[in-house]
């Protein structure tokens, strides 16, 4: 049975910092690529990070580059994502997924994360 496992998530200050972990279990951790979204309240979930297999490669989306920063670490079938200057619209729940390197679609989810920024 594969999990994913999301922790880090609290309420922090404009301009503060939070480093999300997703521990994930039941798969081949290094041969998937991992994802992280976000669902604010009315809205639609959204991307935030994508990172291939290996670590070679990593997507962000614009309103986080330069901000937040991902990273996973194989031998301990985690993925990280780091948040720096958090902003009030970075507020939302923060789930991570992962996906077959070669498929497009998500196929298992965290449960999420809430993050609240205040400002």
């Amino acid at each position: 049975q594969v999990q994913l496992v999301e922790s880090g998530g609290g309420l922090v200050q404009a301009g503060g910092s939070l480093r999300l972990s997703c521990a994930a279990s039941g798969l081949t951790f290094s041969a998937w690529t991992m994802g992280w979204f976000r669902q604010a309240p009315g809205k639609e979930r959204e991307s935030v990070a994508t990172m291939n297999w290996t670590g070679a490669s990593a997507y962000y989306q614009d309103s986080v580059k330069g901000r937040f920063t991902i990273s996973r670490d194989n031998a301990k079938n985690t993925v990280y994502l780091q948040m720096n200057s958090l902003k009030p619209e970075d507020t939302a729940v923060y789930y991570c997924a992962a996906r077959p390197r070669t498929c497009s679609e998500y196929r298992y989810w965290g449960q999420g994360t809430q993050i609240t920024v205040s400002s």
